[in-house]
């Protein structure tokens, strides 16, 4: 029913920028809670970032506070994550979530809330 396309990631150094992007197919992702994970090799997926439907409360791991910000363009059926101060842990697949029922931001840090899952796209950070 949801298709969702990650874009954006790319290899930065430590210290650079980078935006992601995530375009959702369907008409109804205004009403959509949505979420940033990530996974690095070897390891677990990891909770990013969750915003509410409107945008309104956003929600972000303390691994990411203060660099990182979550937001959406309903309008273009689009989220974003606009990632600062990278830092080489940060070097991951990172994907992007929607969960049907808007989930409270803090309960869309569990993967098992969410809906539909992106492919992945992957940001490396190099030291």
């Amino acid at each position: 029913q949801v298709q969702l396309v990650e874009s954006g990631g790319g290899l930065v150094q430590a210290g650079g920028s980078l935006r992601l992007s995530c375009a959702a197919s369907g008409r109804t992702f205004s009403r959509y809670g949505m979420g940033w994970f990530r996974q690095a090799p070897g390891k677990e997926r990891e909770f990013v970032a969750s915003i509410n439907s409107s945008g309104g409360n956003t929600y972000y791991a303390d691994s990411v506070k203060g660099r990182f910000t979550i937001s959406r363009d309903n309008a273009k059926n689009t989220l974003y994550l606009q990632m600062l101060s990278l830092k080489p842990e940060d070097t991951a697949v990172y994907y992007c979530a929607a969960d049907q029922d808007d989930t409270f931001v803090i309960g869309l840090s569990r993967p098992s809330v969410y809906d539909y899952w992106g492919q992945g796209t992957q940001v490396s950070v190099s030291s």
